[in-house]
């Protein structure tokens, strides 16, 4: 009788287990068709960057090293943008939701203000402290003359790539606008078209191909800045020749006034966002400073495993996304219940996703390092840190899930503690005095700042059980 009684028992579970986590074919086809093209376009993104990655790091570890630091610093710049969009967006899924086509326009154009004011700021600091800036990371091992050629390519790419800020800007606005409306395909097409171009003119100008010029490292920022232009261009075309799809888009600019009330709210739900992810992405760059302290070697397989990475981790981060669009709009429609079990399924599904990728990269790390001109200790390191990486992304695939399921029913403060308070307060410092203080691999250092993200799991899994983050922010002025 017990017997028969605890089979009950654990068929039960096993059902309301598959009831809570696991969802139909038609569940599966609907966030599959908002993940995939994100997927895609960052995917393409991505690859573009290890391509990018690897020509450059075929003429030399200087070079290489040198436009490595330069993207970390415009990481920081790339997420605070993210971030300040993010914050609108949280109010243009719920309006699309409503299909409150007025509410849409209007945070397009608070994100326009938004990302020129940061645009500018950005500019100016890094024309201003930009050698400054990449000596920072240029304090470890290494010949006096390998550093001095690493900051002087660093400055030669980072002055070109500046250029490519405005539209790179102007583009992110229309691409977060259309996907929180539910249209991911065109930022994808505008990605790829971007990336082809990219790829296209780093052959001809990092080698000086077909009678282009041999520019080297400026090459690979011309092709950068003139990808960003082409983006732009085809976004927004598809965005004011389509307004029976993006209504929005009709009279978008007859006024770039924001309502007061409107403004503020965005600035009380969204400045936490922009706060978070600015501090998150600095955090980043002193993590990486403080690894960059046991030399250029270091620098070098960082560089190459970060850049690997970034391939791999797009299924996680479009799956983060899809649960921002999904659960944000039925949280703007009223659907409560149904907005938790969405949610639910869709941090399980991201997981089990990231498990499978994860143990693809593990197989696959020992392959990419060989592609790079650099020593063999750099290319030995490139290979435990993308393996550490590997091992870590199921974790991170559940952080991301969690963190996106907050924001979308705007708890952005929690998020603020939830990302850039832990990186500031925990994973900093465990970097900082492992690398500066003791004789501790850096690869032990790395693993250890990335099991510190447990805690932050354990709070996610609370905080989204609790259901703190089931509102509606758009309903009423």
């Amino acid at each position: 009788m017990k017997g028969e009684n605890d089979n009950m028992e654990n068929v039960k579970k096993r059902v309301s287990f598959r009831k809570t986590f696991l969802g139909n074919k038609a569940f599966y086809k609907m966030v599959l068709a908002i993940a995939v093209p994100i997927m895609i376009q960052n995917g393409i993104t991505n690859f573009v960057s290890l391509l990018d990655n690897i020509m450059i790091g075929r003429i030399g570890t200087e070079q290489m090293s040198g436009a490595a630091i330069v993207n970390q610093l415009l990481f920081v710049y790339n997420l605070c943008l993210f971030g300040g969009v993010s914050g609108a967006g949280i109010f243009t899924a719920q309006y699309s939701g409503l299909k409150d086509h007025e509410g849409v326009r209007q945070t397009f154009r608070y994100k326009l203000w938004l990302v020129f004011i940061l645009t500018i700021a950005t500019i100016l600091i890094l024309l201003t402290s930009g050698e400054a800036l990449i000596g920072m990371y240029l304090k470890g091992e290494g010949s006096a003359a390998a550093l001095e050629a690493t900051k002087r390519y660093g400055m030669q790419y980072l002055k070109i790539m500046l250029v490519g800020l405005p539209p790179f800007m102007i583009s992110q606005v229309y691409s977060s606008t259309l996907r929180e409306c539910g249209e991911t395909v065109p930022p994808m097409k505008a990605g790829v078209a971007a990336v082809l171009v990219n790829l296209v003119f780093n052959y001809l100008l990092i080698y000086g191909k077909f009678g282009f010029p041999q520019l080297g490292v400026k090459g690979a920022a011309v092709a950068t800045v003139l990808s960003r232009y082409v983006e732009v261009a085809i976004v927004a075309v598809w965005t004011h020749t389509h307004t029976e799809r993006m209504p929005f888009a009709k009279g978008l600019y007859s006024t770039l006034k924001v309502p007061a009330y409107l403004t503020k709210k965005i600035l009380i739900k969204g400045t936490p966002l922009l706060l978070n992810e600015t501090l998150w992405a600095a955090g980043m760059a002193i993590l990486t400073q403080c690894y960059s302290v046991r030399g250029l070697n270091v620098v070098a397989a960082q560089n190459i495993a970060n850049t690997i990475n970034n391939v791999f981790n797009v299924v996680f981060i479009a799956l983060g996304d899809s649960v921002a669009i999904v659960v944000g709009q039925l949280l703007g429609a009223g659907k409560m219940k149904e907005a938790r079990d969405t949610d639910n399924k869709m941090i399980a599904f991201s997981v089990m996703c990231c498990t499978g990728v994860a143990l693809v990269m593990l197989v696959v790390a020992p392959l990419f390092p060989m592609l790079y001109k650099t020593n063999q200790e750099a290319r030995v390191l490139a290979r435990y840190f993308i393996m550490l990486m590997a091992f870590f992304m199921p974790q991170n695939a559940f952080l991301h899930a969690t963190y996106f399921t907050l924001r979308s029913g705007g708890k952005t403060i929690i998020t603020f503690l939830f990302d850039s308070v832990f990186i500031w307060c925990v994973s900093v410092p465990i970097a900082y005095c492992l690398s500066h203080f003791t004789g501790v691999h850096v690869l032990a250092v790395f693993a250890l700042v990335q099991v510190g993200d447990i805690l932050k799991c354990i709070v996610g899994f609370v905080l989204v059980k609790k259901g703190v983050w089931l509102q509606n922010i758009v309903s009423s002025h």
